[in-house]
């Protein structure tokens, strides 16, 4: 039975807790005309008849967890639900005997032992079945929602720009007859690249990892660009052990040499700078603005950083931020990132 939820989590505990001191509220103030202290004593009995009742429903169905997750969805209800009733059943008994032997009850069978007793299994029964439906349905609500973003988060990794494909495939085949050892490395660089791309887009990489598979790109694209493109690498206080999500820096390179460098006819270099700071990684790309800007080119830039900031988003929310500017002939982009250490 997948879908029962762990009730021993320390929020499904609370919230157990609290529907039974409402149910205890509710019957006590069903009971009385008023808030006298017949009914301040009946609440708190029923309330802490409901507690024990709650925490004993707790504590069986965790330990039983294992046993009812190999069940159907229909057997292991029907488990949970008799395994709620003996728990009940076992509680209302065990307060009857304490309030005889505590002089509470002049009766040790008292006449109210059996309308007590079947109250106690049809509320049990009814609040069971409520709150494992309510439990269930939020549980299958926060798993669809973790899979939507998954996949969100995939679907944004995977967006790399088909010309960059197809160039690379190109200048391959160019390679092939004059320098077959140089076309079998990029080869390599281009199912390197490709492999992070298939990869799980929530897994953490070393940074070491990641500034290779930048550098594959980047030697990748100096095959089309050549010397047009100069790249520049500024590091400092970048802890080795740091980790970060795969291809954080290829999409913005890949920015940065699309919307600017291969505009200009002189092409121009690419710096990336990366420093710690406290906390957190700081990473600064800057490319030269092109001479001429196209409305297409606005328009790619805009929609790839979009792209970029969603999925830092979803995999830190408001913990890392991303900054796109202009100053001079610059195009900055500034990334800051929680460090993550392996």
């Amino acid at each position: 039975m997948s879908a029962l939820p762990d009730l021993a989590s320390p929020r499904s505990v609370l919230r157990l807790m609290l529907l039974a001191l409402l149910i205890a509220v509710v019957i006590a103030l069903g009971r009385h005309a008023g808030l006298t202290p017949d009914a301040v004593a009946d609440l708190a009995q029923l309330s802490a008849l409901a507690l024990a009742i709650a925490l004993v429903a707790v504590l069986v169905l965790h330990l039983a967890r294992p046993l009812l997750a190999r069940t159907s969805a229909g057997v292991g209800t029907l488990l949970t639900i008799l395994l709620l009733l003996i728990g009940a059943a076992a509680v209302t008994e065990a307060a009857i005997f304490l309030s005889y032997h505590l002089g509470l009850t002049p009766e040790r069978w008292p006449a109210w032992r059996g309308p007590l007793l079947v109250r106690s299994l049809a509320i049990t029964a009814i609040v069971g079945l409520l709150a494992l439906r309510y439990l269930a349905l939020e549980q299958r609500s926060a798993s669809g929602a973790r899979t939507q973003q998954e996949a969100q988060m995939q679907a944004l990794q995977s967006r790399i720009r088909p010309h960059f494909l197809f160039n690379s495939l190109n200048s391959v085949a160019s390679l092939t007859h004059s320098d077959p050892d140089k076309a079998e490395a990029v080869l390599h660089d281009l199912a390197d690249l490709f492999r992070v791309l298939l990869a799980d887009a929530r897994k953490l990489v070393p940074i070491t990892a990641e500034r290779e598979i930048a550098r594959q790109y980047i030697d990748l694209e100096k095959l089309r660009l050549g010397e047009r493109l100069q790249v520049k690498w500024v590091e400092s206080d970048v802890p080795r052990n740091a980790q970060i999500p795969a291809l954080t820096l290829q999409p913005l390179l890949e920015n940065a040499i699309y919307h600017g460098i291969e505009p200009r006819f002189g092409g121009g270099t690419v710096k990336i700078e990366m420093w710690s700071e406290g906390d957190a990684l700081n990473i600064l790309i800057s490319n030269p603005l092109p001479e001429t800007r196209t409305a297409s080119h606005q328009r790619g830039n805009k929609v790839a950083m979009d792209n970029i900031r969603q999925r830092l988003v979803t995999q830190f929310g408001s913990a890392a931020t991303l900054q796109a500017f202009e100053q001079g002939d610059q195009y900055h982009v500034k990334l800051k990132l929680p460090v993550v250490k392996g």
